[in-house]
């Protein structure tokens, strides 16, 4: 059999692959926060005696696309759209330290302040919690203040300020959790000039207009891998019967 059988499955297996990254950019085209991964195809070089006439491919999420996504008012007091680069940190489910983009904060019934997927976020000293209050505002500066219940509406409290990380000079990676993760562990550093803005979101950073033509390109590409297996089995054919015995 052909060797170039297993040069067009290792083709099909990597489009396959990167059909269901491009796949799951467009089911997150809505997502708060949501960067883009980003896929990028190689070539195995296999080192053996004859000629390099077969090379397989291989195909990997290497990162995620870092451009800013649009930023929608929305007026809710604990929605907060991050400025710049910096990303917002959060506690991963392994205890660690996690960054993300998704600004649409909520307190969970324990009183521990969440992102919209659950994530709790880090403040100065840890997680944050609000206890109860008549009203929560989060400034520029990512610092929260509250009215406690049946205080002065005119003289608010300072109860946390929200941990603002900046990835720069850092080997970072996102993570299965679509929370960005400082490659090898560790954790970035708290960037003091950031700045958040209130009542607002940052949206998806997924162009769908690109993510359909990336499906569209990948697919063609599938088809060139597919036919290259059914010419390797045509050539097989040929072979095999050339071999046959006369009756």
């Amino acid at each position: 059999m052909d060797k170039l059988v297993y040069t067009a499955a290792t083709g099909l297996k990597a489009h396959m692959a990167s059909q269901a990254a491009i796949a799951n950019n467009m089911a997150n085209a809505s997502t708060i926060g949501f960067r883009a991964d980003r896929v990028v195809f190689d070539r195995l070089q296999v080192s053996g005696s004859g000629f390099d006439t077969r090379t397989p491919a291989s195909e990997e999420v290497v990162d995620a696309d870092r451009r800013p996504g649009a930023v929608m008012q929305t007026g809710r007091p604990l929605d907060v759209a991050v400025s710049g680069d910096a990303w917002l940190t959060v506690q991963a489910p392994d205890g660690t330290e996690a960054y993300t983009r998704r600004g649409d904060l909520q307190i969970a019934p324990t009183g521990v302040l969440e992102t919209g997927d659950g994530f709790p976020v880090m403040g100065s000293g840890g997680p944050i919690t609000v206890p109860p209050a008549e009203s929560i505002k989060i400034s520029g500066d990512g610092s929260i203040s509250i009215v406690p219940v049946g205080g002065d509406p005119s003289n608010p409290q300072v109860l946390d300020k929200l941990k603002l990380a900046s990835p720069k000079g850092s080997d970072t990676v996102k993570g299965l959790d679509n929370l960005l993760h400082v490659r090898g562990g560790g954790v970035l550093p708290e960037d003091m000039d950031a700045k958040v803005q209130s009542g607002a979101l940052e949206g998806s950073n997924v162009n769908m207009t690109q993510a359909l033509v990336d499906m569209i390109e990948n697919q063609r590409s599938y088809e060139v891998q597919a036919n290259l297996m059914k010419s390797a089995k045509d050539m097989d054919e040929s072979a095999a019967s050339l071999m046959r015995m006369p009756s």
